[in-house]
């Protein structure tokens, strides 16, 4: 913050890491504090800034971006056989209000329901969203992708 120019913030070059097969994920820490005020803990979040500022922008890497903050991450904190949706593990499960990774991320969806160890501990009831012309003749649903 007190850098002289050029600032000590620049971003790796995470395109090119992932393409030489290297593991990457974002995170952030900051909820709330004094080097980050606006932090609020919802990755999506961090996703979304994180393809703009990366330019990661291309079908493919849209398609895959959700792996930055749910694969990549376990992989990174080596959460190995604890992580997944597989019988016996914790049942620690997001649900978003979103037909597909790529409408959470454009839409930064609504967590419906979070569940901790097996226990619904946070519910969300999504909102609509619609577009009426001055007249009123016409509404557009684009709450969902078609």
């Amino acid at each position: 913050r007190f850098d002289t120019y050029p600032k000590r913030r620049g971003v790796t070059r995470v395109k090119e890491l992932l393409q030489a097969g290297l593991n990457v994920c974002f995170g952030h820490d900051d909820i709330v504090d004094p080097w980050y005020p606006l932090g609020t803990g919802n990755m999506l979040q961090v996703l979304h800034m994180g393809v703009h500022v990366c330019q990661l922008m291309g079908h493919d890497d849209l398609s895959d971006c959700l792996k930055l903050i749910t694969t990549h991450s376990a992989r990174a904190l080596a959460l190995g056989d604890g992580y997944g949706i597989e019988e016996g593990r914790p049942a620690n499960v997001l649900l978003l209000d979103a037909r597909s990774e790529y409408e959470a991320l454009r839409r930064q969806s609504v967590v419906l329901r979070s569940i901790r160890e097996g226990r619904v501990i946070a519910e969300s009831t999504p909102t609509a969203h619609a577009l009426v012309t001055g007249d009123g003749s016409l509404a557009v649903d684009f709450q969902h992708d078609p």
